[in-house]
């Protein structure tokens, strides 16, 4: 899984004048560049540690001094102990920090501890705040969605808002329900992210292009459907084959099921939750 996208190119795009987001190997990255050092966050998979790293220096010279994990997956944390040896700091929700520190299972591959030396060096469980390069960013818990490790980052002066895989544009969500994740957790995830953004927000989802307060509200509606018609299946006693079967999301899934997940896939993820 992990060598498949590390050959992912990274494309870089410009969110202000020293605001970068980087995609392609992974999760979507955000960079604040500055005198204070640079800012990270999420690091892609691992077999791409060569290339965001020249993606980074072609950013300037400054050191990353901060990476930020939006949750524990592999695909945003992966990247931890290369930038620890590099001398920076990884900040992450408490859970984050528990979460690594186990072994998993996700989408049937087995997931191993973290070495000791990828794990976030500071943790947090409600909010906080960090005052680099010109810049004011806000972390937040967001209440468990996607995992029970949800954060998101807001960068006010850019007004540009990262949430992590509680947000993923345009296409079905991977739901973890191993660590926490639910789909009316998501739905609420979706709707509490709303209340942090405005009209002229861009908002860097885990997956899928830079979006806004209108693509969210999109997803978030998506979801609603999805729950609901799985809900309706389940309680008349339909089993998740029988679910599959029916074919709930026939009229979604030229709009949704072209992402990560097979609309299938993505039905088993929603069925034991809604």
């Amino acid at each position: 899984m992990r060598a498949g996208m590390g050959a992912t190119p990274i494309t870089s795009s410009s969110l202000g004048p020293n605001l970068t987001m980087l995609a392609g190997p992974g999760g979507n990255v955000v960079v604040l560049n500055g005198a204070d050092g640079k800012v990270v966050v999420d690091t892609f998979v691992q077999p791409a540690w060569s290339n965001l790293k020249a993606a980074l220096d072609k950013l300037g010279n400054q050191k990353v001094a901060t990476v930020i994990d939006t949750h524990w997956h592999f695909d945003h944390a992966d990247n931890n102990g290369a930038f620890r040896k590099e001398g920076a700091q990884i900040v992450a929700h408490d859970n984050t920090r528990k979460r690594m520190s186990e072994s998993h299972e996700l989408l049937g591959a087995k997931i191993p501890a973290s070495p000791a030396d990828a794990l976030p060096t500071q943790t947090f469980a409600a909010t906080r705040t960090m005052a680099a390069n010109g810049e004011q960013v806000m972390l937040g818990h967001i209440p468990p969605a996607h995992t029970d490790t949800d954060i998101y980052i807001k960068f006010p002066k850019a007004n540009v808002l990262h949430l992590g895989d509680v947000f993923f544009n345009g296409m079905y969500p991977v739901i973890d329900s191993s660590t926490g994740g639910s789909i009316n957790g998501m739905i609420a995830g979706a709707a509490f992210s709303m209340k942090q953004a405005d009209a002229s927000t861009r908002i860097v989802p885990g997956h899928g292009p830079l979006g806004d307060l209108a693509s969210l509200t999109r997803y978030r509606d998506m979801l609603v459907i999805v729950r609901d018609r799985i809900a309706k299946l389940k309680k008349s006693g339909q089993t998740l084959e029988q679910v599959i079967a029916a074919a709930p999301t026939k009229d979604l899934d030229a709009t949704w099921g072209k992402g990560f997940l097979q609309p299938a896939q993505f039905l088993a993820m929603v069925y034991p939750t809604a």
